[in-house]
C-alpha cells in the first residue's frame, strides 16, 4: 500500500510539474502559431501590433516617444515594474500620449525558475505599480524571455491580464545589432495581423543595444505603411472582450 502511493503521489507530482512547465513550449514561433495563434500576436490582418518590452529607459524611452510622434504611431509598452517605480513620469508620459502600457514583470526573471505564488506576487506588484501610476489599468502581459508557465497563465486570469507574445522580432539585444539588421529582420517577419516586439531599454540586453532599435524604427514604419498596414497598439489589434479581474 505504502509503495502505491508512493507511486501516485510521484505521478501527481510528475502531472503537476508537466503542467507548470508546458506552455514555456509556445515560445517557439511554430508551436506557438500552430496551437496559440492569439498567443503568437495575430489580429486584425490590415494592422500591425508595435510592441516594446524593457522599460520605461531614461534615455531610450523619450526617443523613441519622439519617433512615434513623428509618425503618428501609438504602441504598447510593456513595461518592467521596477524600472517603471524609478521613472514614473516616463510612465505618465506613456499614458498622456495615447501609449497603451503593460506588463512584463518586476525584474525580467525567468518565471521557469520561480513558483506560481511568488509569479502571482511579480505580476501582482507590477499591475499595481502601473495602475497607481499612470492611473491606467493593464490589458496584457508578456513574459520575460517569452516564456510563460502554467502559474503564470493562471495568474494572468486572475489579475485580468491576458498573455500576448509576438511574430516577429528585430533581435535588437545583441552587440551585434545594428540598425540595418534590426530592421532587416522585423520585415522579414512582417505580415499583416502580426505583432512587432522590439526594445526600448538595455535592461536585459547589451549596452546601449537600444540605438540600433530607435535607428530602425523609421525604416520599419515607412515600410508598414508602404504596405498599407496600419500601425498601433494591441487593444486596435484584438476585438476580443478584456477578462475580467482588477489590480491587486
Amino acid at each position: 500500500m505504502i509503495g502505491f502511493a508512493r507511486t501516485v503521489t510521484a505521478a501527481a507530482v510528475a502531472t503537476a510539474a508537466v503542467a507548470e512547465t508546458a506552455p514555456a513550449a509556445l515560445f517557439v514561433p511554430v508551436v506557438r502559431d500552430a496551437l496559440a495563434p492569439r498567443l503568437a500576436g495575430r489580429g486584425d490582418p490590415g494592422h500591425v501590433a508595435l510592441t516594446f518590452d524593457d522599460g520605461p529607459h531614461p534615455e531610450a524611452t523619450p526617443r523613441v516617444l519622439a519617433v512615434l510622434d513623428r509618425y503618428e504611431v501609438r504602441a504598447t509598452f510593456f513595461v518592467l515594474g521596477r524600472e517603471l517605480a524609478r521613472a514614473p513620469g516616463l510612465g505618465r508620459a506613456l499614458v498622456e500620449r495615447g501609449h497603451e502600457v503593460a506588463v512584463h514583470g518586476w525584474d525580467h526573471r525567468c518565471l521557469l525558475r520561480r513558483g506560481p505564488v511568488a509569479v502571482h506576487d511579480d505580476l501582482a506588484r507590477t499591475v499595481d505599480v502601473v495602475y497607481r501610476t499612470t492611473g491606467y489599468r493593464p490589458r496584457w502581459v508578456r513574459a520575460p524571455y517569452g516564456v510563460f508557465t502554467g502559474g503564470a497563465l493562471l495568474a494572468a486570469h486572475r489579475l485580468g491580464l491576458s498573455p500576448v507574445l509576438w511574430t516577429c522580432w528585430g533581435f535588437d539585444w545583441t552587440r551585434r545589432a545594428t540598425p540595418a539588421s534590426v530592421a532587416a529582420t522585423v520585415l522579414r517577419g512582417l505580415a499583416g495581423g502580426g505583432t512587432i516586439l522590439l526594445h526600448d531599454s538595455d535592461v536585459a540586453a547589451a549596452p546601449g543595444a537600444w540605438r540600433s532599435t530607435l535607428g530602425a524604427l523609421p525604416h520599419v514604419l515607412d515600410q508598414c505603411r508602404d504596405q498599407g498596414l496600419a500601425v498601433g497598439p494591441l487593444t486596435e489589434h484584438h476585438s476580443a472582450p478584456r477578462p475580467g479581474g482588477t489590480p491587486s
